[in-house]
């Protein structure tokens, strides 16, 4: 039986529902409009799929201190897994609107650090599944409620303390904003613009290739380069609030250099701070 630990097609996905092992989540999320968007997957979503909510879901945003999408007590968030009547043993798909950048990668990274290996994010998401005319349902599915037993590898999961001795200790740390929100030429989201120094900036939208990730093999061949000889386990994401990152550690996975971490908070934790120091401009 075909196992997914990274990316999947639409055409396995599809050649696969129905299968007992397979459990779909619809993280389809707008910022401006989260009403909107729990209300399109009630319209129309992948047959059998669960929806997860950004912030209900896969945030904690009764928390202090973490950025704009604190990260979830595992707790709570292996609670959550087992209200979807998710197990360890269960093929996870998780698919957002378009090409994984927000809830999707973060589900997958969530369910990553828990141990959980058999998840993996739809390549090219809801839109190129309903492109290709694949079947879609309305109907909302009552999942059987189980039991998931797990707790984070926190050596994965970095806060401002931990990301200081990363850079400090010759790591690398990789913001996945937009290139001018990482110089601080603009900043839509966060009081303060500008970067952590030291960090060294690719776009999460250079992952894509046509809305879907580029090859294996183009993805090693750019980030090989930029972690310049270190492990995995030297490097970590960040972005603005630790959602996006996420699709960095999700295509670093697919090149085969799984294992780097997250810095929970990102931009919009880092600055609740202000004794941090900010950097404008290029790295």
């Amino acid at each position: 039986m075909m196992q997914w630990t990274t990316l999947v097609s639409a055409e396995e996905l599809a050649a696969a529902l129905g299968r007992p092992d397979l459990i779909v989540i619809d993280t389809r999320t707008s910022l401006t409009d989260r009403a909107a968007s729990e209300q399109a997957y009630r319209d129309a979503h992948i047959p059998g799929a669960r929806y997860a909510d950004l912030d209900r879901d896969l945030s904690d945003h009764r928390k202090r201190g973490g950025g704009r999408h604190p990260w979830p007590d595992a707790a709570d968030f292996t609670a959550r897994l087992g209200e979807w009547g998710i197990t360890p043993q269960h093929q996870v798909v998780a698919y957002d609107s378009a090409d994984g950048a927000l809830a999707a990668a973060r589900l997958w990274f969530l369910l990553r650090v828990l141990g959980h290996r058999h998840v993996a994010v739809l390549d090219g998401g809801w839109q190129r599944w309903t492109a290709l005319g694949l079947p879609t349902d309305a109907q909302v599915p009552v999942p059987q409620p189980t039991h998931y037993q797990a707790d984070y590898d926190h050596r994965r999961l970095l806060d401002a303390q931990d990301v200081r001795a990363l850079l400090d200790s010759g790591g690398l740390l990789i913001d996945a904003r937009a290139g001018e929100r990482f110089r601080g030429e603009v900043e839509p989201l966060d009081r303060v613009a500008g970067h952590v120094p030291g960090a060294r900036n690719r776009a999460f939208a250079g992952n894509l290739a046509d809305g879907r990730f580029k090859s294996r093999e183009a993805l090693a061949q750019e980030f090989a380069p930029l972690l310049d000889g270190r492990e995995p386990s030297e490097v970590a994401a960040m972005c603005g609030s630790g959602v996006t990152a996420c699709h960095h550690l999700l295509a670093m996975a697919h090149a085969g250099f799984d294992g780097a971490a997250l810095y929970t908070g990102s931009w919009s934790g880092w600055i609740e701070d202000p004794q941090r120091p900010v950097a404008t401009g290029a790295e």
